[in-house]
């Protein structure tokens, strides 16, 4: 995960800077796949995508299996860390998702990256990734040096 943000609304503009802040740390995808919230139909989220040259790609209404691969990770979150903890406050809420997202991305390691976490995945297939057209980590790494 790139980016992230916590709210309590359906409106877009959470949305739009969790967005903003992921292209501007780790550059442009080369398509960005969303279901059809209307977080994500919002012109103010479209009109990010399209000035970055993003290619966009929408779920069928309704298809959560289009998706798959983020709705494991929902389920994940869920079930090793908000189910688990007592949410008091939005302070709370925010440290427990920050912990385990950080967890997920840099300590757990993943049997579909051969036990590898996203973050050494990331780092070690850059130039792979790159070629791909999928950017994290790459547009980071140029600035690093």
């Amino acid at each position: 995960m790139l980016s992230w943000r916590l709210s309590n609304t359906m409106e877009a503009a959470f949305c739009v800077e969790a967005l903003k802040e992921a292209i501007d740390k780790y550059g442009p995808p080369k398509i960005f796949n969303t279901d059809q919230g209307s977080q994500f139909t919002s012109n103010d989220f479209i009109k990010v995508l399209t000035d970055a040259k993003v290619d966009i790609s929408m779920d069928g209404r309704g298809r959560y299996l289009d998706n798959i691969f983020i709705e494991r990770l929902w389920r994940s979150l869920k079930y090793e860390a908000i189910y688990l903890t007592e949410m008091s406050d939005g302070f709370k809420t925010r440290r427990v998702i920050d912990d385990w997202i950080n967890f997920y991305n840099k300590v757990r390691p993943h049997s579909s990256l051969d036990g590898d976490t996203p973050h050494e995945a990331c780092w070690q297939s850059r130039k792979q990734f790159y070629n791909m057209g999928i950017s994290p980590c790459y547009k980071e790494q140029e600035q690093a040096a």
